[in-house]
């Protein structure tokens, strides 16, 4: 062989040790490439779900807060409307106490100003849990102060009398009505 195929040969071999090392830095670069575009992917999917569900625990923060606001302004005058509930109790007892009395004029004074107490605080949402003698007798719903034997068959388990009335504001019960329960 001559010097010129040889040299021809050598630059032929290099050429392609050169062609074949860049074919195969194309293909590692190629596969880097697209596990880099993968890896992009993966994460945008993550914060993609980290934005999705941080978004969802905001949108339950606000409906909650929000049902909670309406609440406490539903509920705003409780304690008020609690020790309001004696000066009714009074009233009620002095209506029963002057009805006896022969001054028919101080009744209707009286009852004049009952009413309107009871007016005003029906007005701020407070409503009286209706329950009497006979009703049944639900320990969810009523307060038992005392058990006496029932005055008849029919009184046994029930309502025999109320002691002192329960009110509710809107539809939370702030005060159980205390009841006397027949056995």
């Amino acid at each position: 062989m001559s010097k010129k195929n040889k040299n021809t040969e050598e630059v032929k071999d290099q050429v392609e040790d050169v062609l074949d090392t860049t074919i195969e830095e194309a293909a590692v670069e190629e596969v880097e490439e697209k596990d880099t575009e993968t890896q992009l992917k993966e994460d945008l999917e993550k914060e993609k779900d980290k934005f999705l569900r941080l978004f969802a625990e905001f949108e339950n923060y606000k409906k909650r807060t929000s049902k909670e606001r309406v609440e406490l302004f539903k509920t705003a005058g409780q304690e008020i409307m609690q020790s309001m509930l004696p000066v009714l109790d009074d009233f009620d007892r002095a209506m029963k106490e002057i009805e006896k009395s022969e001054d028919k004029d101080l009744l209707k004074g009286v009852e004049l100003i009952h009413n309107k107490l009871k007016e005003t605080l029906k007005g701020k949402g407070l409503t009286e849990v209706e329950v009497g003698a006979g009703d049944a007798f639900n320990a969810d719903d009523h307060e038992a102060i005392t058990q006496i034997p029932a005055p008849s068959d029919e009184l046994k388990g029930k309502i025999v009398d109320v002691i002192e009335k329960g009110y509710k504001l809107g539809d939370k019960v702030i005060r159980f009505p205390k009841v006397v329960t027949g056995q």
